[in-house]
């Protein structure tokens, strides 16, 4: 393993997602295994900008493997879009005798990460972390799992009261341009219809799928809609629409929000912000340099950075091809 890298700094950038912290407690222990110096920025570059920056332990870490959200928090930052800033934030890290960078985040966060490591030469290594599953070259994110496990078990008890009241309930989910967790958690939780960004269906086929559920007996239905899917202007004028066509039923909306973001990462979020964390620390003592640590039939990788955001992820033609056979 190469010998350059001495003193590393790990961050959470953008959007929480549960399981970050497992992956910075993999990040700090792996740095410590191999005898090097372990730094914490707190909230993302917005910190990194500020100098909010603390040297860890093992110990700094110890606890935190089942908590949601993330220990270092996390920010948008405007500044760090301008070359000052990111001066800024390079010299906060040579003041701190930091060698290399770990990013655990999403997209903007990625693509944030390579500006500023082609900028300043600076060696960089990110660790995909967004509910939204949208990063390519992995199969899966930190904090998908998670994600799709709260809104599966949001729709299951929708179901009892839709049951109960014959009523027909709209339930989005986030995902603005991708439908995973849509897909997933409306095929997990049995859905009637599965609305998605990468399926433009438009209303006509979901009231057409909704008559025939109706036919076929079912007294009550479930929909699940990605934030991304544009039906409708948003999920409550399809529901008024829907509502208008079809007067057999009482239509209701659920929107879960931010709920998807919380709560105690599962065991495969917490597997994998572990493994990738590990990954991530080893790949720069390698001497790896703009890469991402990624999940890939069943094995940890390392793949370019440029791979991570430059190619477009949704939702794979065959679970796309299988959600009108579940949900007929």
């Amino acid at each position: 393993m190469s010998k350059g890298i001495q003193n590393i700094a790990v961050m959470t950038s953008g959007g929480d997602a549960p399981g970050m912290n497992p992956a910075i407690r993999a990040v700090v222990r792996a740095s410590v295994y191999y005898n090097k110096e372990i730094f914490g920025i707190y909230r993302g570059y917005e910190g990194l900008i500020e100098g909010d920056i603390e040297r860890f332990t093992a110990r700094k870490v110890s606890n935190i493997i089942n908590r949601g959200g993330t220990i270092l928090k996390t920010a948008r930052s405007e500044e760090f879009r301008s070359v000052e800033g990111r001066k800024k934030a390079y010299e906060n890290l040579i003041k701190n005798n930091i060698d290399a960078l770990v990013v655990i985040g999403g997209d903007g966060s990625f693509r944030g990460m390579k500006i500023f490591a082609e900028e300043f030469d600076f060696p960089v290594v990110g660790i995909p972390a967004t509910i939204d599953n949208d990063i390519s070259g992995t199969d899966y994110t930190i904090g998908f799992d998670t994600a799709a496990n709260t809104a599966m078990e949001a729709i299951d008890k929708i179901r009892d009261t839709a049951s109960s009241h014959n009523r027909l309930f709209f339930i989005e989910v986030m995902g603005r341009d991708a439908g995973f967790l849509a897909a997933y958690s409306g095929i997990a939780g049995g859905a009637e219809d599965i609305l998605i960004p990468e399926k433009d269906r438009g209303v006509d086929s979901l009231l057409q799928a909704l008559k025939r559920s109706k036919r076929s007996g079912k007294t009550s239905s479930i929909v699940v809609v990605a934030e991304g899917e544009k039906s409708g202007k948003n999920v409550f004028e399809l529901a008024r629409y829907v509502e208008q066509n079809l007067h057999d039923y009482e239509a209701r909306v659920v929107i879960i929000g931010h709920i998807q973001r919380g709560g105690c990462p599962s065991v495969f979020d917490r597997v994998l912000g572990s493994r990738l964390g590990v990954a991530a620390v080893e790949a720069l003592l390698d001497g790896q340099r703009n890469v991402v640590t990624g999940f890939r039939n069943n094995n940890v990788i390392v793949y370019p950075l440029e791979e991570a955001i430059t190619e477009q992820k949704g939702v794979s033609k065959e679970l796309i091809r299988i959600i009108p056979i579940l949900t007929t």
